[in-house]
């Protein structure tokens, strides 16, 4: 029984030794200070060392070619299925088995190379001591036109270098055309909008009184009002481009040499913990049954009938980059 008991004991601290020594190396399009405290969370409960390349899904995309098969990289994380879809279809990332493509609700990819994590829908964040939220248009396209009529011009905010802005361009360039999605972002341009580096920097400009709107996801606006601020949130009408669900998602690099780990990482990602903690401290939308999404917000399902019905996997994510230099607005 002693000699059990030893055993068990060294097989457990070999465990724990072989854990602490491996290190995953992560790309991450998520922002640092929206997923680093689940990052520091894995590591400390699986002893994984986690090391972590933050920057905009575009940027990682581009590193991960330019780096090729001596990437250092285990897994893309990214901040959109555009981004992934891209990844796969580059062949950059490896198949994932049925155990982890089974866990989420909804978005699971045609690539099976990706796993969806959380979702979050773009909105329309606005000042409601400026502005009457029964005035607000009904659609992301007649936005301009709604600025021009009430006087607001350079009091709109905008985000051009974030990837979830990035990701409603190529939406409305999948839906309506790149010319209809020219037009749209020239009348933005005539409006002389403040454009932000961070979604948190403009809802801050708006609380403040700098600009009076601007289109986001909602779980900024959440957590601003979790702050105790007062922000509107407004729903475009049903399946219109500016309600546009992205997802969030996780994929394994073909580069990866630390497989175990990254099929962990992954795992944690969607595991219940992970899951309410995109919900608590991110205010995203959970998509693994069992989570408890945050009573405040649409329910999934309502929140999904409001966004256009695409294949997020192939959003022109690269013909938008285009067209936004183009118009020097990148």
């Amino acid at each position: 029984m002693r000699r059990s008991i030893l055993a068990l004991i060294g097989l457990t601290a070999l465990s724990l030794a072989l854990a602490q020594s491996q290190t995953l190396t992560l790309y991450s399009g998520r922002g640092q200070s929206l997923v680093e405290p689940l990052v520091k969370q894995f590591q400390e409960e699986t002893g994984i060392r986690v090391q972590v390349r933050y920057g905009t899904d575009a940027q990682i995309l581009a590193a991960l070619q330019e780096e090729g098969a001596r990437s250092p990289a285990d897994i893309f994380w990214a901040n959109t299925a555009g981004a992934l879809g891209q990844a796969a279809a580059k062949g950059l990332l490896r198949p994932l088995g049925e155990t982890l493509l089974k866990q989420p609700v909804a978005f699971a990819p045609a690539s099976k190379a990706w796993v969806p994590v959380t979702v979050r829908l773009r909105v329309l964040a606005y000042n409601p001591q400026r502005i009457k939220p029964e005035e607000l248009p009904q659609s992301l396209l007649d936005l301009p036109r709604f600025v021009q009529e009430k006087g607001l011009a350079g009091r709109i905010g905008w985000t051009p270098t974030y990837s979830s802005f990035q990701d409603m361009v190529a939406g409305i360039i999948a839906l309506h055309g790149e010319a209809k999605a020219r037009e749209w972002l020239m009348s933005m341009k005539a409006l002389s909008p403040k454009a932000y580096a961070s979604n948190p920097a403009m809802l801050d400009a708006i609380r403040a009184g700098e600009v009076d709107l601007g289109s986001t996801n909602h779980y900024y606006v959440v957590r601003f009002r979790r702050a105790g601020y007062n922000l509107g949130m407004h729903h475009f009408k049903e399946g219109d481009v500016g309600n546009l669900a992205l997802v969030t998602g996780a994929g394994i690099l073909k580069t990866s040499k630390n497989l175990v780990a990254a099929n962990r990482f992954l795992t944690y990602l969607l595991s219940a913990k992970g899951q309410q903690y995109f919900v608590g401290n991110v205010g995203e939308y959970p998509l693994v049954r069992g989570v408890v999404a945050d009573p405040n917000l649409l329910p999934l399902e309502e929140a999904l009938r409001k966004s256009p019905r695409l294949d997020f996997e192939k959003l022109p994510l690269d013909q938008a980059l285009r067209l936004l230099r183009e118009l020097g607005i990148l």
